[in-house]
């Protein structure tokens, strides 16, 4: 247990000094690779698409699990201080607290500068919406859902799951989370196919989106500007069902 918390507070410092990797066999960038070949093999007409949605995340969460065990043991193999590097490595990868910070802060400072246009190029790297023709209200409260959800989906969830259970654990759930971001749509497309990757997303995020919340909401206690946040738009999202779990951090957030 001492070497998984020590093995977290360095991956988490790691990201704190770095930042998230852009590179082409980042793990994320890997899974979703993965996730684009199946899904167009797995979602055609021949099929049930509610069935064979199931049967991408199965083989997915499957393949990631092989791969994360996989490196694991075969670090082991090698020398305990190599397994030592790449559990925290593995960590690392999942979490995304520096960039985060970062793009986000690109956005604010166009705005200081009112430079519109850089706004929404810098706000264009952080979502995936359209944001030509964005207004400053507009572009602050896209940047603000994304901050928010982004701090429950790229910071605390895998957090959360790191601590339950190690670099597995959290894979699974950054494989659960790409899945979703990539056909978790209600849409013509993936409205069936992508049905099981958005419930499981809900649920795998239903108890680090209450984490979120509660941490939000404290952090903005420190905030020189702080007024006090709007309880009854808090709490109309915060315990509501699994659903709700992006609404209930943005609710947070956009009131304190």
């Amino acid at each position: 247990m001492t070497f998984q918390l020590t093995a977290i507070f360095l991956a988490y410092l790691l990201d704190l000094i770095i930042g998230d990797p852009n590179f082409a066999w980042h793990p994320v960038r890997i899974i979703g690779r993965l996730i684009a070949r199946l899904e167009k093999n797995l979602n055609n007409e021949r099929l049930n698409k509610t069935h064979s949605g199931l049967l991408l995340v199965v083989l997915v969460v499957l393949s990631t699990v092989i791969c994360i065990l996989g490196l694991l043991k075969l670090s082991a193999l090698i020398h305990p201080l190599f397994h030592s590097i790449v559990y925290v490595l593995l960590i690392y990868f999942a979490l995304s607290v520096k960039s985060l910070a970062k793009e986000a802060g690109n956005v604010y400072k166009a705005l200081s500068k009112n430079d519109i246009p850089l706004a929404r190029k810098k706000l264009s790297v952080i979502v995936a919406r359209d944001t030509k023709g964005m207004g400053e209200p507009e572009i602050i409260r896209a940047t603000v859902e994304t901050v928010a959800e982004s701090t429950m989906d790229g910071i605390v969830s895998p957090l959360f799951y790191a601590f339950l259970g190690g670099p597995v654990l959290a894979w699974v759930y950054k494989a659960v989370n790409t899945l979703d971001s990539m056909v978790g749509y209600r849409n013509e497309r993936f409205a069936s196919f992508g049905r099981a990757s958005a419930i499981i997303d809900g649920m795998a995020n239903y108890i680090p989106s209450k984490i979120t919340c509660f941490l939000l909401l404290s952090a903005s206690y420190f905030c020189a500007k702080f007024r006090g946040g709007q309880w009854n738009i808090i709490f109309k999202y915060l315990f509501r069902g699994k659903e709700y779990n992006r609404e209930a951090t943005e609710a947070v957030m956009a009131s304190a």
